[in-house]
């Protein structure tokens, strides 16, 4: 019965996206963007039908798993605008420092300003980055990897409503500005957004996405102890 209710949790969490994405293609609004829809469908199926998130996970895990192999993808439209990028290295690679940096601490210093327990400050600090590196990152700091997911969904889905908007606010007319900031604020949610955009938009995003994970790598275990 368990392993029945695994598949049955693998089959559905694939079909409730696949559906909503043919609805956003048709009806390109936030309301029905997948990562904000499909979670909301899912959770009223397993409230309805009572099986357990444990259950259920069992085999909707593999697609968590999925996703560390998934970014190698974003390797095609990186070598598709290698020059562009390569033109514009030193002005991606500052900001993806600065930016990381910026995620961490801001992060860390809004959780102590609202005094909430040192594994959550830590569980937010790697939000700014995917989730399978934010997890591992949450991991290595002895956060809450499971509570650091929430938080890189909330920040992703933040970014994919506010990004456009702080474009326009801003007048960025700039192909690679519009995809740093998207990459940088709200990792792959952000990077699918940037693609609407443009292409050059999502390779940029891409590419800043790959480099901010590496980043926040490297500077939370020296940034966490430090502010925490």
């Amino acid at each position: 019965m368990a392993s029945l209710i695994a598949i049955a949790g693998l089959l559905s969490t694939v079909a409730v996206y696949a559906a909503v994405r043919r609805l956003y293609g048709r009806k390109p609004s936030v309301l029905f963007t997948p990562i904000l829809l499909v979670p909301i469908v899912l959770l009223l199926l397993l409230a309805v039908t009572g099986i357990s998130y444990t259950a259920y996970n069992k085999g909707a895990n593999i697609l968590t798993f999925l996703l560390k192999p998934a970014t190698v993808a974003f390797a095609i439209p990186i070598y598709k605008h290698f020059d562009l990028l390569k033109k514009h290295a030193w002005e991606i690679l500052g900001s993806v420092l600065i930016g990381s940096f910026a995620g961490i601490s801001t992060s860390m210093l809004v959780g102590e300003l609202f005094r909430l327990s040192p594994q959550v400050v830590g569980s937010l600090a790697p939000r700014s980055v995917t989730t399978p590196i934010a997890m591992e990152i949450s991991t290595m700091i002895g956060a809450n990897a499971t509570l650091t997911a929430v938080f890189v969904i909330i920040t992703g889905l933040l970014g994919f409503i506010v990004g456009p908007s702080v474009i326009r606010m801003l007048s960025i007319e700039s192909r690679v500005s519009k995809g740093i900031l998207m990459g940088m604020s709200s990792h792959g949610v952000g990077t699918s957004k940037a693609f609407e955009l443009g292409d050059v938009e999502g390779t940029v995003s891409s590419l800043t996405m790959v480099l901010a994970a590496i980043a926040t790598f490297m500077l939370a275990p020296w940034i966490v102890p430090l502010l925490g």
